[in-house]
């Protein structure tokens, strides 16, 4: 057994970089597709649970017995493969075909230089910070685009309202960016995740609790999600940008939505809790016992397991905001952008450069 893994180990690095590259991004992209649809199931079954109610409960895994409802993204997915796709008659088919794709692909590409593990990240970009503002930018085109080549007066509406939130709640998401990059001092995702080593009070949340709020904020508005869900208008009774969508197209823009909270979380996660590092970071030496033991020393070490379990808290605040908040209006949601989590990122980066003048925290010697 001991050979069969050796030969393997040294067949797979024997491969060309590219061919290791693209085994890791079909890998990581399978299991995204996999934990979108069963984050559409996981956050149905949560909020029933908080209102009382059951949710699916019926379709099992192909007919086997005892996985009620472990089949329903599935389900879901052949109903909107299946369904038929209109185009609407005087719509731009070129960019109504394409803005689904131009939402959806940056939320996957981005995950490119997200470290999954110690060491370990697809592409090990010195400016990963860069290349994920940026990615995360380009999403507001497939919106606007969905509007406007819909050839819809309620599409288009609702593609600039969400496109207005969206750039306003972006500068937010950049300015607090900024503050983590001045707690790190590099644009290496990785290096961010590394030099939060020590605890989990020594990860940025601890002193960049401010920014924690408004980036996670910025993202629940970047995504679309309750409270800030005001491409829907009430006074319309219509979806918003993507409401001449059907079929595949409609579930290209709902597969981004929640590709994206995905990538919202895994970013807060690795911006302010640590990434991929320990919790017992610090309060557990590397000769106890506790680390020695296989099985648990490799549960409480460093991994990408950590990193899962943040993403999924994270993301069941997501849900639970959906579940308690009302809608904000649209005067609301634009005023708190502005004129509350801009001038607060830009109060506490003032903060911050107090800290490291006084290298207070993460800036000390």
């Amino acid at each position: 057994m001991s050979g069969l893994i050796q030969w393997l180990n040294a067949s797979w690095l024997a491969l060309p970089g590219f061919a290791r590259s693209t085994a890791f991004i079909l890998v990581v992209t399978i299991i995204l597709i996999l934990s979108v649809a069963y984050l559409t199931l996981w956050e149905r079954k949560l909020i029933g649970w908080m209102q009382l109610r059951r949710g699916p409960n019926r379709v099992r895994l192909f007919g086997i017995p005892h996985t009620e409802y472990i089949g329903q993204p599935f389900a879901d997915v052949v109903k909107l493969l299946i369904k038929e796709v209109v185009t609407p008659a005087r719509s731009n088919r070129v960019l109504f075909r394409l803005a689904p794709a131009i939402t959806l692909i940056p939320a996957f590409a981005a995950w490119a230089v997200v470290p999954l593990a110690p060491r370990f990240a697809i592409a090990n970009v010195d400016a990963g910070l860069l290349y994920v503002l940026s990615l995360t930018s380009v999403g507001v085109y497939g919106v606007i685009l969905a509007g406007w080549a819909s050839n819809s007066k309620y599409a288009f509406l609702g593609a600039m309202r969400s496109a207005a939130q969206i750039v306003a709640y972006e500068i937010a998401m950049g300015f607090a960016l900024v503050g983590v990059l001045m707690a790190s001092g590099s644009l290496n995702l990785g290096t961010i995740v590394a030099r939060q080593h020590g605890s989990a009070l020594a990860w940025n949340w601890f002193w960049l609790f401010p920014l924690l709020l408004v980036y996670f904020i910025a993202g629940v508005a970047e995504t679309n999600r309750a409270p800030f869900d005001v491409a829907e208008g009430e006074s319309e009774i219509v979806a918003g940008f993507h409401v001449e969508y059907s079929g595949i197209g409609f579930a290209l823009f709902f597969l981004a939505e929640y590709a994206n909270m995905i990538l919202i979380a895994g970013l807060t996660s690795v911006f302010f809790l640590g990434g991929w590092l320990s919790p017992f970071d610090g309060y557990i030496p590397a000769g106890n016992a506790l680390r020695t033991t296989p099985l648990l020393g490799l549960v409480i070490g460093d991994g990408t397991h950590w990193l899962v379990m943040k993403i999924f808290l994270l993301l069941c605040v997501f849900l639970w905001l959906r579940a308690t908040f009302p809608r904000y209006r649209y005067d609301q949601i634009m005023r708190l952008g502005w004129k509350v989590l801009i001038p607060v990122t830009i109060v506490w980066i003032a903060v911050e450069g107090a800290l490291a003048w006084f290298h207070v925290g993460p800036w000390r010697a």
